[in-house]
């Protein structure tokens, strides 16, 4: 699938244009949330970040998802209009963000896998001690999450404007990346229906950024114990 030619959204609530993106399927959105900026603003400041991975996720036609069998309690907010975050937390210890795009019922969404911090630089350092450089701050979708300071309490909040709990500013022309530096290949962690993660190239990356994360291939299906959830929304 590839966006409508020309589209590109300006930063109610949401500019019509940026509403118009977030209308898309999955599929659609993602490489156009390249090059935006998620910020998240509380008590202890704000923090923005430039995005520059992603991965798409298609609930009902999509085993990666977790919304593959249906709404839960846990899942609502994918199926939710597109504008709205769906925050889950993973492996017992980590928060991931994706946007949820596409029409109410339909369950798409996003995953923020990686980004540059672009502002509020000394709190992403204090939520990320261990982080060895400012390039891996939010390298990675866990890491992204807690620079940002967002959490499962976050699940479901709309995309506002500049002063919002949290608003997204996709890039404007001149600073969004070109579509020859776009690159698109398997998700990471998350196999195909038949065990082959080159069955869904839904992961979109800038080439060249230093905070794109690492790929990691889906480990065998034998080798799994349970249900995981790797890096899937």
């Amino acid at each position: 699938m590839s966006a409508e030619p020309g589209l590109r959204p300006q930063g109610a609530g949401l500019a019509e244009e940026t509403r118009r993106l977030l209308a898309l399927d999955s599929l659609e959105a993602a490489p156009w949330l390249l090059g935006a900026v998620l910020t998240a603003t509380d008590s202890e400041g704000t923090v923005s970040v430039r995005v520059t991975e992603v991965e798409a996720y298609r609930g009902e036609q999509d085993p990666g998802s977790h919304a593959y069998r249906g709404p839960t309690a846990r899942n609502a907010s994918m199926f939710r209009a597109g504008g709205i975050i769906y925050v889950y937390f993973t492996y017992g210890m980590h928060h991931c963000v994706n946007v949820v795009t596409g029409p109410e019922g339909v369950s798409r969404a996003v995953l923020l896998r990686a980004g540059e911090v672009v502002e509020g630089l000394e709190l992403a350092r204090s939520r990320r001690p261990t982080a060895r450089t400012d390039r891996d701050l939010a390298r990675g979708p866990a890491r992204l999450c807690a620079a940002l300071g967002l959490t499962r309490d976050d699940d479901g909040a709309a995309l506002g404007p500049p002063g919002s709990r949290v608003s997204l500013m996709p890039a404007a022309p001149e600073d969004a990346p070109a579509p020859e530096v776009i690159r698109t290949g398997p998700r990471t962690g998350v196999a195909g229906p038949g065990g082959d993660g080159q069955a869904f190239p839904w992961r979109f990356w800038i080439e060249g950024e230093p905070t794109v994360s690492p790929y990691k291939a889906a480990a065998p299906r034998r080798a799994r114990r349970g249900r995981a959830t790797p890096g899937g929304s």
